[in-house]
């Protein structure tokens, strides 16, 4: 293996939450008298800590939206998890490989900790990620396109970053990951290869990346 740790995303690179909640995420905001189509909500939320739909609907209408959004919309897409969520498909032989090899893996989410713990438990990814494995954009100042969540990753897990490998599937990942100074791959199954532009490899099947790792 060629890197000391790997950092995963978690949706839509661990489970296949994207098309759940950016259908969600465009019909809440539609509703709230925010035309959003889930073409747009794809090219300028995903991957997003939640702080960022807030500032850019502030920026681009000039109003806030609700106090109670993000409670409301989580209740919204963890009902819908409940009913849809699967892991991304390859991505639990990926795991096991890691596991029986020894390497050092986590997960370094936008997402809050309650939402990447409720869509580890509906899938069965939770055998994989104790406590110490959880990273939340929670947990630091700034969230993706930031550096600042997978350097407190590698921090926590007690590797230099330019002994880590992140997989990302969305564009601010990316850019956060070359902002840290570590390899980043991006898993083009749902964002245009384009999109993913400072990569250092790309693959559109989670079952490449094991062998993009030796």
């Amino acid at each position: 293996m060629r890197y000391d740790l790997v950092i995963f995303d978690n949706d839509g690179v661990l489970v296949d939450s994207e098309p759940i909640s950016n259908r969600l995420l465009a019909a809440y905001l539609t509703e709230l008298g925010h035309p959003t189509s889930y073409e747009d909500s794809i090219r300028d939320y995903m991957g997003s800590a939640m702080h960022r739909i807030h500032d850019l609907i502030l920026e681009r209408t000039g109003k806030r939206l609700p106090d109670d959004f993000d409670d409301v919309f989580h209740t919204r897409v963890f009902a819908a998890f409940q009913q849809e969520l699967k892991p991304v498909a390859g991505v639990v032989d990926v795991l096991e490989k890691l596991a029986a090899d020894g390497t050092p893996y986590c997960v370094a989410s936008s997402g809050s900790h309650e939402r990447i713990r409720v869509g580890h438990r509906t899938t069965g990814l939770d055998r994989w990620f104790d406590e110490t494995r959880i990273f939340s954009s929670q947990d630091v100042g700034r969230g993706k396109p930031a550096p600042d969540l997978f350097l407190y990753a590698a921090e926590r897990m007690g590797v230099a970053p330019e002994r880590c490998v992140v997989v990302e599937d969305s564009p601010l990942g990316v850019q956060a990951a070359v902002a840290a100074g570590m390899d980043v791959y991006g898993f083009s199954a749902m964002t245009p290869a384009d999109r993913l532009a400072g990569a250092t490899q790309l693959f559109s099947h989670m079952g490449e990346l094991t062998d993009l790792l030796v």
